[in-house]
């Protein structure tokens, strides 16, 4: 159903990590399971700050690249029991979702994560998306945003501006993860909010400035 809909019809795209979910405590948990299960050190404390590129760009600091491979696996594995209980929704997140309904659009969530954990986040934590796509980062994710014709796109990494405006979408960056205003914005972000709770105000200026355009 993703390219049936009409795309005028308003798709807001999302990210995940450290835009609707704050994953850095279950992550930390997860990075030391993945420690105390390989004998390896990994300073989960540092890895947490980086949040955003795929996994295997942090397990490159840890392991040598020919496990890195074999170590993302195992991270992933070890993931549903470790990180998800820990996790909590970003302040604004749900009542981000819901301005998008409320506006009769589709709120859809594209992210690096490996797509099944992503799942998992937005079931355990009540956040419901139209459509949950993972394994894309950066300008990769403006495949799926073009795929759903999403014209709105929110992160909180300077990759997450690249992919929008790769996929020539509107780029609504929030200061809530590693990268801060100024990087946001000279990456390109078109606006900038504190947190999600600025969304709907601001969602509601967007489609009535789309509406008298």
């Amino acid at each position: 159903m993703a390219g049936m809909s009409s795309h005028s019809a308003l798709t807001v795209g999302f990210d995940l990590d450290m835009t609707l979910i704050d994953s850095r405590p279950g992550i930390k948990v997860a990075f030391e399971a993945l420690s105390a299960r390989t004998g390896t050190y990994v300073d989960s404390d540092l890895a947490i700050t980086r949040l955003g590129p795929p996994l295997e760009q942090e397990l490159a600091h840890w392991f040598l690249d020919e496990r890195v491979e074999e170590m993302g696996e195992l991270y992933r594995e070890l993931y549903p029991e470790y990180a998800i209980a820990p996790t909590q929704a970003m302040k604004g997140a749900r009542e981000a979702i819901e301005a998008v309904r409320r506006a009769g659009g589709r709120a859809i969530v594209v992210t690096a994560k490996h797509e099944p954990n992503a799942k998992l986040h937005l079931s355990h934590l009540g956040i419901e998306a139209d459509a949950v796509i993972g394994w894309l980062w950066a300008e990769a994710k403006a495949e799926a945003l073009r795929e759903y014709g999403a014209t709105v796109y929110v992160g909180d990494h300077t990759g997450d501006v690249r992919g929008a405006r790769t996929a020539g979408a509107l780029s609504v960056a929030v200061a809530t993860g590693p990268c801060a205003v100024d990087e946001l914005l000279t990456a390109g972000a078109d606006v900038v909010l504190d947190d999600l709770t600025a969304f709907p105000a601001w969602l509601s200026g967007y489609i009535g400035d789309r509406t008298a355009g």
